[in-house]
């Protein structure tokens, strides 16, 4: 089983108290690492019209790009509860334009309990810009 790295889970700890989850009560932490290396945080910014409300693995993953960088390695993600949240639907949606269906996903309880996959185990065939290139000729 992978270990978090210490500083990852000091970070996952620190942003889920920053969480803002009102509504739910839901609170959930994310750590993405880019190609470079680099680490960006994220929370879940919950509103009161609920549709605008986003995710914490879509707060890193908007960190990462305004960085700059296109390129996520490793994802990580923090919720409380007696196990470990996985990213929903419209966040493995997401983490895969910018990830490989290889790119590692650490699911972490703050209780304790850990789920490792990959984000092609969480989210396969999923859409892509393959999809966009139009009707092959032919």
């Amino acid at each position: 089983m992978p270990k978090t790295p210490k500083k990852v889970l000091e970070q996952l700890h620190l942003l889920l108290t920053r969480s803002y989850a009102p509504y739910s009560g839901f609170a959930v932490a994310a750590v993405i690492k880019s190609r470079s290396g680099r680490l960006y945080g994220g929370v879940n910014v919950e509103n009161a019209a609920y549709p605008l409300s986003r995710c914490a693995e879509q707060s890193a993953t908007l960190q990462m790009v305004s960085a700059g960088e296109r390129e996520i390695a490793e994802v990580w993600v923090m919720s409380r509860g007696k196990q470990p949240a996985t990213p929903c639907g419209g966040c493995r949606q997401v983490l895969s334009e910018f990830a490989h269906p290889e790119t590692p996903v650490h699911c972490l309880s703050a209780d304790g309990p850990e789920f490792h996959t990959t984000l092609g185990e969480l989210l396969p065939h999923a859409f892509s810009k393959q999809y966009l290139d139009g009707p092959e000729s032919g």
